[in-house]
């Protein structure tokens, strides 16, 4: 019997990214049966030194630093899955691929579109798997709602509204954090989540054309980190989006992280000529699907939206858990690290990639643009 090859990773930063993806490259094998490869935890960098001592004892590392390069110089690790703030990606990944590790980076892509535009050429150059954590598009009801679409279920697509929504900045109490400093986040909310709800939709619907975007400051200051002060924000609490398709439809999209209410609110509803489609992270389990050719009756026939039961059906190899069981946020970062490990096993292009994460950035840059001019701005075509 052949010897299953064995991918070494070494991972960068342990916040709540960097610690999913370590539970998920460990149970990985519960999950895919056979795996292509076989994911095998090296090493981990973290900020400080307690951290990483956390990190190791927790998963099983090998090793732990605070230094990444450290991981770079090792020949037992073939992978570097960057979970650090978006600041640092540049230097990780250009480090990374120059060391000839394939990459896995967590959204977004870089800090801005300039960054993004060097990481994705150098990624292209090198020949080597870079990935980008979309891990929503690896949610079954999102690969329902790709086939329908794709199957001409819905027709010609007119309209849509999207909204990735959440509440956690919403107490004006809440300290000073990267992510609210420009200059070490790249944006606000719609940096933070706006390549996710972006990326959904250009992977549902095709390109966009246009964008038209207005976006808001609710909370000025915070209390700094110390606590000794208050400190300026100079990103967004939210944004609006109006968007264009190449194919012509047009539709909005919203992210806030002052929401009321929300928790983790990714949400779209796409219209067509022969049908519609509606989904809920909350409701993961079910996509929700409108067939308008269905004949109507005197009360209604069949007319109506059809739940259908997505709950964890995913393609083989995947044989944990059963099918029936209710799906959730954990399983869809499994299902994009199986991703990963299956496109450097296999030598496969690599997906969603560094181009499809330029390809959000794009947007996003092109929104902040359209925001501080107040006019609508063109994507150009490419």
């Amino acid at each position: 019997m052949a010897q299953t090859q064995t991918l070494g990773i070494g991972l960068v930063g342990h916040g709540s990214a960097g610690r999913m993806h370590a539970l998920g490259y460990r149970i990985l094998s519960s999950y895919y049966d056979p795996l292509p490869a076989e994911p095998r935890l090296v090493g981990v960098c973290t900020a400080r030194e307690e951290t990483g001592v956390k990190a190791q004892k927790e998963h099983g590392f090998q090793f732990h630093c605070t230094d990444y390069r450290l991981l770079l110089e090792r020949d037992d690790i073939q992978i570097i899955d960057c979970c650090a703030p978006n600041f640092l990606h540049r230097a990780i990944v250009i480090e990374a691929l120059e060391a000839g590790k394939h990459v896995y980076c967590e959204k977004p892509l870089a800090l801005n579109l300039a960054e993004a535009e060097e990481l994705a050429a150098l990624a292209q150059r090198s020949g080597l798997k870079c990935q980008v954590v979309f891990n929503y598009r690896f949610v079954p009801a999102v690969m329902r709602a790709k086939e329908l679409i794709a199957e001409g279920a819905l027709g010609e697509v007119i309209s849509f509204r999207g909204a990735y929504l959440h509440s956690g900045y919403l107490d004006p109490r809440r300290p000073m954090s990267w992510r609210l400093r420009g200059a070490q986040a790249g944006g606000g909310a719609l940096m933070d989540l706006g390549p996710h709800i972006l990326d959904l939709l250009r992977y549902l619907l095709g390109e966009f054309a246009s964008v038209f975007a207005e976006t808001r400051t609710l909370i000025t200051q915070r209390p700094s980190e110390d606590g000794k002060g208050l400190e300026e924000v100079d990103v967004d609490d939210l944004a609006v989006l109006q968007l264009k398709l190449r194919s012509g439809g047009i539709g909005t999209i919203e992210v806030s992280r002052c929401a009321a209410g929300a928790n983790d609110e990714l949400k779209f509803e796409i219209y067509g000529s022969k049908g519609a489609l509606t989904f809920n992270l909350m409701d993961p389990n079910w996509l929700y699907f409108y067939d308008a050719t269905e004949e109507g009756g005197p009360l209604g026939g069949q007319k109506g939206f059809k739940r259908i039961e997505t709950v964890q059906r995913y393609p083989e190899p995947a044989v944990f858990p059963y099918p029936r069981a209710p799906v959730g946020w954990c399983r869809f970062h499994i299902a994009s690290q199986y991703q990963l490990i299956r496109t450097i096993a296999l030598d496969l292009p690599p997906e969603p990639s560094f181009e499809d994460g330029l390809a959000v950035q794009r947007i996003i840059e092109a929104a902040y643009l359209s925001a501080e001019r107040g006019e609508r701005v063109d994507l150009e075509v490419r």
